[in-house]
């Protein structure tokens, strides 16, 4: 019998690739400005096999319409599948191979892209294109084998700008972009462990010098069951230090619709007939804002009843939330949600109105329940019948769902689980040969491996192996190595892009959000003795609170670098104000004079260097 786990946890990484677009010559950057658009509906359509995937039909009946905005220079019109594609990307492809080896995987003799229905509006044409490049690698992570079930390249998908409820806007600059993905076996069972293994993958992709950084470039879906759950798509991570919150809510969601089971089960609780009530005369002279807006609007109060629900919707004291799962599922038809009767009077209605509605229903069980709600009659009708789907679902426990990310850490419903409905051939991008010769230059040319660079930094520049590894993991060895190749910086800039960046990060300052040339501009101040190297926290602080560049953090702080008289001059008045305590203590004084000597210069003067100035000008009075 197979082992038991309170968790089990798939990962598949989704990482932008730093090359063309997948299919035009297109620049792969954002744009801030969308110009133009044009106008589109999607449908779903058939597979093969003749079936519509369920996902698929569950987007295209929310009745949504498509606006997508062009952006010159990356966009064209193979986004806007008006042009067939052109010729896959070599150097897309390449970094895929590369990697596909780097993971011991098998690769394919011959690539062919399929086309993957997606009618959210996100891909103009109504379908992703993705082939299968390598499949049954491995890695390790800690010591663990984790297996690689395959890796794909595949087009990014359009970047939504806004959301209204009728239409939904599309900028095209993100549409094409290539993709690598990576789906793990479901080979963790800890959620500390999904984190590590993200972030090996991260870190090895990173190695081939050839994906996009920075928020936004890589994202992560989990797939996550528990013991009697389900599988569950948490679609679209993009903070890794998260992920272990993703995976413990995600788990903690399940145990509870677990739980909500069996106490339905114990009740003996038979599905709930879909039966709407209008219930509007009961509520006409209710003073919740939700419903007199309804009303207002010529909309009704709907309700159904719930036999046997009571107490699972909203009970022992909030660790049973059916009635949430309920709700979300309701507003995908529109709604901002519905009321239920584990929560009320609340909100606005009062004890009579509940009791009326009771007595109306005829809710004479011990589990009596319902849940109303207020809008047009035809969109209330709509998504009460979400919700009591959703109802019945809990009595076979969890269903199988997709479930996007929210910025707690926690998910809500997105849409069912896809299926193998949805994928069907791409007949307008050729099948590309992968031969044993074009695989050996693959294997002659791998990039060097994170713990190759690990001791390579090491050796090379003489910082520990803990800074090493930290500046692999945070994506800032090369940054590092820039730096560092200018003498006496090494040092100073392990110890900044480690120890000082944490600290910031501490204090609330988004390391992230320093480019590249502004942290190298900081250090070549540096190196110019612009200021002293006991200024670089202040500064980078400054920088990370203001924006400010370098130059402007420095002048702003009052930190320019003094000239050495200056300096001899603010150490020989500090000495003379405590020439009798210098004399008692003799050289032994130095050390309790640094503080006031860094105090006036105040990151001014190198401390060595300051530390040189005292000890000449308290040799000159013993």
């Amino acid at each position: 019998m197979a082992e038991e786990y309170p968790l089990t946890c798939g990962i598949e990484i989704h990482q932008q690739l730093d090359t063309k677009k997948l299919f035009c010559s297109c620049d792969s950057h954002l744009c801030d400005d969308g110009h133009g658009s044009c106008y589109r509906r999607l449908r779903p359509t058939t597979s093969e096999m003749g079936e519509i995937d369920r996902a698929a039909l569950a987007q295209f009946q929310r009745n949504l319409g498509y606006r997508y905005q062009s952006s010159p220079g990356v966009s064209c019109l193979v986004e806007l599948d008006e042009e067939p594609p052109h010729d896959t990307n070599a150097d897309a492809l390449a970094t895929t191979l590369t990697f596909s080896e780097m993971m011991n995987a098998r690769v394919v003799d011959e690539i062919h892209f399929m086309r993957k229905i997606v009618v959210d509006g996100s891909n103009t044409s109504g379908f992703q294109r993705t082939a299968l490049i390598a499949m049954d690698g491995t890695m390790d992570v800690n010591g663990k084998p984790i297996s690689i079930l395959s890796i794909c390249l595949e087009e990014d998908a359009a970047r939504k700008v806004e959301t209204t409820d009728a239409e939904v806007t599309y900028r095209l600059d993100r549409l094409g972009i290539p993709l690598i993905e990576i789906a793990t076996g479901p080979d963790m069972h800890d959620p500390e462990e999904v984190m590590e293994v993200a972030l090996r993958i991260g870190t090895l992709l990173r190695a081939t010098k050839k994906v996009k950084r920075g928020i936004g470039t890589i994202r992560e879906d989990l797939n996550i069951s528990v013991p009697g759950g389900a599988r569950i798509e948490i679609k679209g991570v993009q903070e890794l230090r998260l992920l272990p919150l993703y995976v413990q809510n995600e788990m903690n969601r399940q145990n509870m619709l677990i739980r909500i089971k069996g106490m339905l089960n114990d009740r003996n609780v038979q599905p709930v007939a879909f039966e709407p009530i209008d219930v509007t005369d009961i509520f006409k002279d209710c003073e919740s804002k939700v419903i007199k807006s309804a009303l207002s609007d010529k909309g009704k109060v709907i309700a159904v009843k719930l036999p046997g629900f009571k107490g699972v919707m909203n009970g022992e004291n909030g660790t049973l939330r059916l009635g949430a799962e309920m709700a979300q599922r309701a507003r995908t038809k529109g709604v901002k949600g519905i009321f239920h009767s584990d929560e009320l009077p609340a909100y606005g209605i009062d004890p009579i109105f509940v009791d009326n509605l009771r007595d109306f229903l005829g809710m004479n069980g011990e589990y009596d329940a319902f849940a109303i709600c207020a809008a047009k009659e035809k969109k209330a009708k709509d998504a009460l019948e979400m919700a009591v789907t959703r109802a019945n679902e809990a009595l076979v426990g969890v269903p199988e769902e997709t479930r996007d990310p929210l910025p707690d850490g926690t998910s809500k419903y997105s849409r069912p689980l896809p299926g193998a409905a949805r994928m069907y051939p791409e007949t307008d991008v050729p099948p590309i040969e992968i031969t044993k010769e074009r695989m050996q230059e693959v294997r002659n040319n791998l990039p060097e491996l994170p713990e190759e660079a690990e001791a390579r930094i090491v050796k090379q520049y003489g910082i520990n192996a803990q800074q090493a590894r930290q500046l692999i993991r945070q994506d800032n060895s090369d940054l590092f190595e820039h730096i560092a190749k200018t003498d006496g910086m090494a040092s100073i800039a392990a110890t900044t892009l480690t120890n000082t960046y944490g600290e910031l990060e501490t204090a609330g300052i988004d390391t992230s959000n320093f480019t590249e040339e502004a942290i190298i501009e900081v250090f070549r101040m540096l190196a110019d003795s612009c200021f002293a190297k006991e200024a670089l926290p202040a500064i980078l602080k400054e920088m990370g609170q203001s924006g400010s560049d370098a130059a402007t953090a420095v002048k702003k702080l009052g930190l320019e670098a003094v000239d050495e008289s200056e300096a001899v001059e603010i150490i020989a008045k500090i000495v003379s104000e405590r020439i009798d305590f210098i004399r008692e203590k003799g050289m032994a004084s130095i050390g309790p004079l640094m503080g006031p000597v860094m105090g006036a210069l105040r990151g001014k003067l190198d401390g060595k260097r300051a530390n040189d100035l005292l000890m000449e000008e308290i040799k000159k009075v013993l």
